[in-house]
């Protein structure tokens, strides 16, 4: 320990022997983690904590400012065993030596958050934590399981938030502890049981917010391999949301909170039917564009669509064009071949042949010649007879000529079926040549 250079002729006040104190304090003594227990806990206005730490043989008065210990989310009680980590001070207006508190937490935390690390990296090598592994949640699941207490407030902010969000989504409760020595075990013949029975597709593991202490089962080793081993997707909802578990690493997805998690196992039912109504509107789209493009195709049809009495006229305007067009034909072949028979006559005629073999010549020449003019008038016939059989075939009319008559109503539609009339109801019968005009006294259907 440095010494103080103190001439003895020097005489000090309380003050400044105080602010000695605390100086050779502070430079000799660092900041250092100190356990004990808590006694005369009291809380200011101002938000400060004051409190003593003592064991069996000693007790050290402590502070602990507001700005440090508004970060906890518990108070210390008294008879509670604690570990601070505080610098050494000397309240100088009392000389009250004092530890100045900048961490606290409950005792033995830092054996547990060893014993947290250590089967976190454990894990982690194994693979439990990879997101490949991890399953999906399904959007629209069939049944919710909760595993939680039945005392805890994490049920009843889980059910408030399922009621509010999906209020007919089944749900099952597998009750358990947890907290406590048996809180791990009851963890794990829930998830087992809630994977025999295979009536879930997703389940929320939850319990509120609490110390190291309390969230200690969700960090045991069987849990977490329980949660691994699930059938079913395991959502993790433990603490708050600066509480973190082993649970949460393994789990399928992680949930800030309890209420958190029920928010993320299922669809909300607005976004359902939002999407509902998305749904709906692109089939409204869909069914009037459909229903505009048949309207198109049934007016062109309609465009396309002839009457059977125009029809027959067109038929016949045709084969009267081609009755002309052959008889045109004929006659222009015949007056071809005439004015070919009369050059070469008259080149005979100038050419004046004489002898008995010129005589034979031309009557052979002459002979080749009607022969040649005969079978191409034949072939011609021939072909004109075809076009004008093919011409009567075409004809609709040709079926009137072996006795049938088509049969239509006085606005010229066609009747089909003897369904289509009733007694009273004037018909015009058309035949090969001419028509005729009847009343029906009544119908006979093919089933009479």
């Amino acid at each position: 320990m440095e010494k103080v250079d103190i001439q003895p002729e020097k005489i000090f006040n309380v003050s400044a022997l105080n602010r000695m104190i605390q100086l050779t304090i502070a430079r000799q003594i660092p900041a250092l983690w100190v356990s004990g227990e808590v006694s005369n806990f009291t809380r200011a206005s101002s938000g400060h904590w004051y409190f003593s730490l003592k064991d069996q043989q000693a007790q050290i008065r402590c502070v602990m400012f507001r700005m440090r210990n508004q970060q906890l989310d518990w108070v210390p009680e008294a008879g509670q065993k604690i570990d601070v980590f505080a610098s050494i001070n000397l309240y100088e207006p009392r000389g009250d030596l004092q530890l100045q508190v900048d961490l606290l937490r409950r005792a033995g935390t830092g054996i547990l958050f060893e014993a947290f690390e250590a089967l976190k990296q454990k894990l982690l090598l194994e693979g439990l934590f990879d997101e490949q592994r991890k399953r999906p949640i399904a959007a629209l699941p069939a049944r919710v399981g909760i595993i939680t207490s039945l005392q805890g407030a994490a049920l009843q902010d889980i059910l408030s938030t399922l009621q509010r969000i999906m209020p007919a989504l089944p749900i099952t409760i597998y009750p358990c502890m947890v907290q406590g020595q048996t809180a791990a075990d009851q963890i794990v013949q829930a998830l087992q049981q809630a994977g025999q029975h295979r009536t879930c597709t997703t389940l929320l593991l939850c319990r509120g917010g609490g110390s190291l202490e309390d969230l200690w089962p969700f960090n045991e080793e069987r849990v977490a391999r329980a949660i691994a081993a699930s059938p079913i997707p395991v959502i993790s909802g433990v603490g708050h949301e600066t509480d973190i578990t082993i649970a949460d690493f393994v789990a399928d997805l992680r949930a800030a909170t309890p209420t958190a998690a029920a928010n993320l196992c299922c669809t909300h039912q607005d976004q359902l039917r939002q999407r509902l109504d998305e749904c709906f509107s692109r089939i409204r789209q869909y069914t009037n564009q459909q229903m505009r493009q048949h309207e198109q195709s049934t007016d062109w049809l309609k465009a396309r669509l002839v009457h059977p009495g125009k029809r027959l006229q067109a038929q016949q305007a045709t084969l009267e064009q081609w009755r002309t067009r052959w008889h045109m034909a004929e006659k222009n072949l015949l007056w071809q071949k005439q004015q070919r028979l009369n050059q070469r006559q008259h080149t005979l005629h100038y050419l004046r042949p004489s002898g008995n073999v010129q005589t034979a010549q031309l009557t052979n020449l002459q002979r080749r010649l009607t022969y040649a003019i005969q079978h191409q008038l034949a072939n011609a016939q021939q072909r004109v007879n075809n076009l004008s059989d093919h011409t009567r075939h075409l004809n609709p009319l040709a079926v009137l000529e072996r006795g049938y008559t088509l049969t239509t109503d006085t606005q010229g539609n066609i009747i089909h079926d003897a369904i289509q009339l009733h007694p009273g109801d004037e018909l015009l019968l058309r035949f090969a040549r001419g028509q005729a005009s009847v009343i029906t006294s009544r119908t006979i259907d093919g089933n009479d």
